[in-house]
């Protein structure tokens, strides 16, 4: 509990006053020392202190000790000009998210964001080349397992270049989503010692998807040339896409990080789910090869689908954008991130103590 300001202020003049009346000065034991009450206005306990500036006449021409006049000062400062004291309470359980708390810490969201990214890639022989190589790897087998094997048609497409199309969406979603679900149990040493919004944590990994985006996306364009593809208008609603897809990760992201903290076994769940959602999602091939209707509304469940198929529409500008299932995954999305940030909220205040 922190102290009020009455109480600290009669606390300053007790410890000041004894420090005064215990400094033998020029003219001690000549003059006479008033004594004066001071009640706490939040207990309603009464302090007793010396009254400073009474002296007798054989302190003149003499200096005051310095720690009365710094009492003097002190007492005589307006109310409003003295420092704040700020009280670090712990949020309600649903608690309003405090948008502006995250603007403050702006600072720390982009240390922890370059942090994350200068790790990823320490000590590795090729750096940043695994962000182009991961999916251009990915694509080259999906393209050869759906394309060559399966002959899956691709809306007249290069299998290669549709995976590597979906590739780029997916990625930024599967990024965010695994970053984010361990980044409290990552981060232990942060969340149990220094206070900080913990919602920081799980929000600076969207960073981390965003530049494995900015830089996969030249290579997308190379492969368009290669493959005598213009680019389209469709191009201009790319950033729609990334910030839904990113927008789900990150609500999907906050419930799994603060699970995590209290039930380890989420981190060993979560690679699992991952994997299911690739092979569930139109990343190696395309919606139009699911054929029954029936198949078709369960498979548009998953809010992914819409939203990597209209991805990729921008992208290559082929194919069908399905605009129930896009309307859709963005109700879900909006729900999931609201009731992520609220759910965060309200586990917060167990971290400290059992991560």
């Amino acid at each position: 509990m922190l102290m009020s300001l009455p109480r600290a202020v009669d606390n300053f003049r007790v410890i000041l006053a004894n420090d005064v009346q215990d400094r033998p000065g020029p003219g001690a034991g000549i003059g006479k020392t008033k004594t004066s009450t001071t009640g706490n206005p939040d207990s309603g306990s009464v302090l007793s202190a010396p009254m400073m500036g009474t002296r007798g006449n054989g302190d003149a021409g003499h200096s005051r000790p310095a720690c009365e006049n710094m009492m003097e000062q002190t007492l005589a400062t307006p109310a409003v000009l003295r420092t704040p004291i700020s009280v670090v309470e712990p949020p309600s359980r649903w608690a309003a998210l405090e948008l502006h708390e995250l603007w403050r810490y702006r600072e720390l969201l982009l240390t922890l964001a370059g942090r994350d990214f200068k790790l990823r890639y320490r000590q590795t022989a090729m750096g940043v080349s695994w962000v182009v190589l991961q999916p251009l790897m990915a694509a080259g087998i999906m393209g050869l397992l759906f394309g060559r094997i399966a002959k899956l048609p691709s809306d007249g497409v290069p299998a290669f270049l549709t995976a590597f199309a979906g590739m780029l969406g997916w990625n930024a979603f599967s990024t965010t989503l695994t970053k984010s679900s361990s980044c409290l149990v990552g981060n232990a040493h942060l969340v149990s010692k220094v206070y900080f919004p913990r919602i920081v944590l799980p929000i600076s990994t969207i960073f981390a998807g965003l530049i494995d985006f900015a830089v996969s996306l030249p290579v997308f364009g190379i492969l368009l040339v290669l493959y005598h593809y213009p680019p389209t208008i469709q191009m201009l609603l790319v950033p729609v896409w990334l910030v839904l897809v990113l927008a789900l990760a990150t609500g999907i992201g906050l419930f799994t990080s603060a699970l995590t903290v209290q039930y380890r076994d989420v981190q060993y769940i979560m690679p699992v789910l991952v994997q299911f959602l690739l092979l569930a999602s139109p990343v190696g091939y395309s919606v139009s090869n699911i054929k029954d209707p029936q198949l078709r509304f369960f498979y548009f469940l998953n809010p992914l689908a819409g939203l990597l198929s209209g991805f990729r529409w921008s992208l290559l500008g082929r194919g069908d954008v399905y605009w129930g299932s896009v309307a859709y995954a963005v109700v879900v999305t909006i729900v999931l991130l609201i009731a992520g940030a609220f759910a965060f909220r309200r586990m917060e205040q167990r971290f400290a103590d059992v991560i």
